[in-house]
């Protein structure tokens, strides 16, 4: 582990130490049917009356943000700093992690009215997380299936440019290759003196 890494793994322990002291909430009034509807970002210990933990969209921010760790720790190993900065594939983890983060910055909420008279839930449009939801509630299910196919997504790109690896020789190119080893073996070291 380089000291990049190091730094990334710190980052990591320090978002997610922030994410459990102060996790999304959710209330409950009874004026909305009892739907939960998201509050915002409290202080753990502290008293919350009318309110419930959003372990649905905690879970997603703790995914995301180990997801985004681990892409951090791929782009900074020995090797791929070795290379070009920005190769093809590096520019698809960079571009995967930038999403997943404005999936989780621009969640997809619902209407309270919506979510009390559905039966499965419904989708009202993509709003900033630390703005004012008071009558939203947030579509983890929809939240989850996009951090999926981002993931998805990333994943066959990142195949796809993948640099091919050696091909395999035919009878005849495994033939001429000793020989050829042989002939710049030769070349230099074993050269006869008395031929000079």
């Amino acid at each position: 582990m380089n000291k990049y890494q190091a730094a990334a793994l710190i980052v990591a322990a320090i978002n997610l130490s922030l994410m459990l002291l102060f996790p999304p909430y959710d209330y409950f009034s009874t004026t909305r049917n009892n739907i939960p509807v998201f509050d915002g970002f409290l202080f753990v210990f502290g008293d919350h009356p009318n309110r419930a933990l959003n372990d649905k969209l905690l879970s997603v921010e703790i995914f995301i943000v180990v997801i985004n760790t681990a892409i951090v720790c791929l782009l900074q190993r020995e090797r791929v700093r070795m290379r070009r900065r920005l190769d093809r594939q590096n520019l698809v983890l960079l571009v995967v992690a930038l999403n997943l983060l404005l999936a989780l910055l621009f969640p997809p909420f619902q209407d309270h009215y919506a979510a009390s008279t559905a039966l499965v839930p419904s989708f009202d449009g993509f709003y900033f997380i630390f703005g004012d939801n008071s009558s939203r509630v947030i579509v983890a299910v929809m939240l989850w299936l996009e951090v999926v196919f981002i993931l998805v997504n990333g994943t066959m790109l990142w195949l796809l440019f993948q640099r091919p690896g050696p091909g395999e020789l035919t009878a005849a190119e495994r033939f001429a290759q000793p020989r050829e080893l042989l002939d710049t073996s030769t070349s230099g070291k074993n050269r006869d003196p008395i031929a000079k």
